[in-house]
């Protein structure tokens, strides 16, 4: 027997989210109900929170994380700040949590279903343009972006014969050069009592590395970057790196420890030392450090950067799903 509950907010159905999510193919850390809260908190004024939750014969076997705004009924957040959407479903379910959710929609006002950041390997990609074919409407999907991921070895050895030639030799020689002229060290930032005044120095960073970064670090988006690292911090999901030369941050990232993967969600670096790569090198060194934690991938996330390539990044794609209601 399949049954259908909605709500309006997290803290109802947050504990059985968090238990479902490992348990479907589509687990990554922008599907976290932590995550996902922490957005709306800061962004998710005006919308509608639809959280529609299946149940088959009483056990929850997917979510649909949904807000409805202006007649459009989309994913909870957006792709400037989340790199994967999706539908939370039970793997070998699929086909009663879809029949289910299609049969909900249906019923709900909205004239368009807009879906972003879905990943290739999605079952949505599948489920929803047939919904969409039973009941007349326009189905459109598109591809929006290429998300890179390298598959990690077990050593940093074998990870460094794995990229191709011209490659390994430019970041051995960058790193040898870095390591015997300067002062250098990388490092993670890992005190919660100080993460507030280190992500100050990521702010600066990222933001001088471009004028398009300095555009997209708003104060809105910098107290939601701060935010996330200090609720994900303590659970031993959020790295923040550094690169320092002579005792100066020159370099930093943030990356996601989730899954058996670390995820490259953002990162700057000061232009005044672009000439030793700092910027390059600061993430090949989070790679090693993934691998030396035993991780199975490295995804570098949204976006086709030369840098995500020359360390061995193979593109994955994600797609946007759109349905119209015809008038």
């Amino acid at each position: 027997m399949i049954s259908i509950t909605t709500t309006n907010n997290f803290s109802s159905v947050f504990n059985e989210w968090e238990t479902l999510l490992p348990k479907c193919p589509a687990n990554t850390i922008f599907l976290t109900p932590l995550w996902q809260k922490i957005w709306w908190e800061h962004f998710g004024e005006g919308y509608n929170l639809q959280i529609i939750s299946v149940y088959k014969d009483s056990e929850l076997i997917g979510i649909a994380p949904l807000t409805l705004k202006d007649d459009s009924l989309t994913f909870v957040g957006d792709s400037d700040l989340f790199d994967y959407h999706d539908f939370i479903v039970v793997s070998g379910q699929e086909n009663s949590f879809y029949t289910a959710l299609s049969d909900h929609i249906s019923k709900l006002e909205w004239s368009t279903i807009k879906l972003k950041s879905i990943r290739q390997d999605s079952p949505t990609l599948q489920y929803l343009p047939i919904f969409a074919e039973n009941n007349g409407y326009t189905c459109k999907i598109s591809k929006e972006d290429t998300a890179p991921i390298a598959s990690l070895c077990k050593t940093w050895d074998d990870y460094m014969m794995e990229l191709s030639k011209k490659h390994r030799h430019e970041l051995r020689r960058k790193l040898r050069r870095l390591e015997k002229t300067v002062d250098s060290k990388q490092y993670i930032c890992e005190d919660l009592a100080s993460i507030e005044e280190d992500m100050q120095d990521f702010f600066r960073l990222h933001k001088a590395s471009s004028p398009e970064k300095l555009e997209f670090m708003t104060s809105e988006r910098q107290d939601f970057f701060l935010d996330t690292a200090i609720k994900l911090l303590p659970k031993n999901q959020f790295k923040l790196y550094f690169l320092d030369i002579d005792n100066v941050r020159v370099a930093s990232c943030i990356c996601f420890d989730y899954a058996g993967s670390y995820l490259l969600y953002n990162s700057g670096y000061d232009m005044n030392y672009s000439h030793w790569s700092v910027g390059l090198l600061n993430k090949a060194l989070c790679v090693r450090d993934a691998i030396e934690d035993g991780r199975r991938a490295f995804d570098f996330l949204r976006g086709s950067e030369r840098y995500k390539y020359e360390l061995g990044g193979k593109d994955c794609f994600v797609f946007e799903l759109t349905i119209e209601r015809n008038s």
